[in-house]
Parts: C-alpha cells; sequence; structure tokens
C-alpha cells in the first residue's frame, strides 16, 4: 500500500482535472452529453464524499446501496452525500451527510481536494463531489433508514480495466448500454461511475 497516496492525490486534485475526459466514457447510453451540463438555474445542489482509507495493506472506496424506498436513485450503488441545505458549504454538506448515513465521524478526516462538480439531468442534481483521506478503516454504523448495504471496495479493484463492465437496462419502453465497473454482483453506473471514473483518471496518473 502506498501510504503517501493521500498527500499525491491532493496534489493532483490541486491541478486542472481530467473532468470529461475521463467522465464521459461512464455517461449512460442515450445522454448526448447532457451530464456536462451547464446545470439550469433550478438545479438541486447537492455533495458527495469520496473517502479512501486503509484496509487490508490496500486503499478502499466505501459506496453505499440505497434502500428501495428511497425517492431518488432507490436501488442504486452511490457515493455517500446528498441535498446541500441552506447555509451550507458543498464541503460541509458531504462531510454531514457522510456521517448521517454511515455514523461515522470525519474530525479525523483529511480533505484532500474537489474533483470535478457533474451535472445529474435525470434527477435535476448539480454534485460537487469531495475527496477525503481517513487514517484508517471507519467503525461503519450505517443508517437503516438511507443505506441498504455498505461495499467496500478497494482502489485497486477500480483502477483495473478489467472491471471496467457494460450492461444493457430497460426504461421507459428504451434499451440502452450503460458502463460501469462491477463489484461482486453490483453494476456501479451514472453519476457514481462518472465521478470514480474521474478519481481513477487521477489516481492513474501518479503511476502508483
Amino acid at each position: 500500500m502506498n501510504a503517501r497516496l493521500p498527500a499525491q492525490l491532493a496534489a493532483r486534485l490541486d491541478q486542472p482535472l481530467p473532468g470529461w475526459a475521463a467522465q464521459a466514457g461512464y455517461q449512460p447510453e442515450l445522454s448526448f452529453g447532457r451530464h456536462l451540463g451547464p446545470a439550469p438555474a433550478g438545479a438541486r445542489p447537492a455533495a458527495v464524499l469520496v473517502v479512501l482509507y486503509p484496509h487490508q495493506q490496500r486503499w478502499h472506496v466505501p459506496l453505499i446501496v440505497r434502500p428501495l424506498h428511497m425517492l431518488d436513485h432507490a436501488g442504486q450503488v452511490s457515493l455517500p452525500g446528498g441535498v446541500i441545505e441552506p447555509g451550507e458549504t458543498s464541503r460541509e454538506a458531504a462531510l454531514r451527510e457522510f456521517t448521517e448515513e454511515l455514523g461515522v465521524e470525519t474530525s479525523g478526516m483529511e480533505i484532500l481536494g474537489q474533483l470535478s462538480p457533474l451535472y445529474l439531468f435525470a434527477s435535476n442534481f448539480q454534485i460537487t463531489p469531495w475527496v477525503a483521506a481517513a487514517p484508517a478503516a471507519p467503525a461503519w454504523q450505517p443508517s437503516r433508514r438511507e443505506v441498504e448495504r455498505l461495499l467496500e471496495i478497494p482502489l485497486a479493484h477500480l483502477l483495473d480495466p478489467a472491471n471496467s463492465a457494460s450492461v444493457e437496462r430497460r426504461q421507459r419502453g428504451l434499451s440502452f448500454h450503460v458502463p460501469g465497473f462491477s463489484w461482486e454482483t453490483q453494476h456501479i453506473w451514472g453519476a457514481t461511475s462518472m465521478i470514480l471514473a474521474e478519481l481513477v483518471a487521477s489516481v492513474s496518473e501518479l503511476g502508483v
């Protein structure tokens, strides 16, 4: 495990980001670049937190499976996060939502920087992704109301091109291909896969 990864990644995130060049290959078919924006004035601001943490001598990233009763993205794999409340910054919202959803305090985490904002046109969210590093594997206490299942995915798994996959989905009478990442029985797609794709591109540039 590269113990210097957080510092290296923080330096990389302080430079111009891969952005759409990394995200575009993971947008669902028939999206026609609408995730690139610009977001309309009425878009709902949201923030997510991508956390790197050491576990079994490898860096991991936590993702969550949303319960089926959720109004937005039910049953999908997501990054911890949610709507930015009035008076909050995107960073504050990302940290708050992480704690609410996974029961983990973020005071000991190091904020490494931001990834590129992403407009999710299907639900009209403008998402700001933040990246952080935890010094140790957190003691997870997922919210039963907001989390169906916690996924602890090795960063190396996401970095391996063999774990990128495309599946066919059917929605509103249309069949279309959806690229993403595979993990066990889950297919990670949509905004989550596009955000992770930019993380993967940024880490890959470091040669670690």
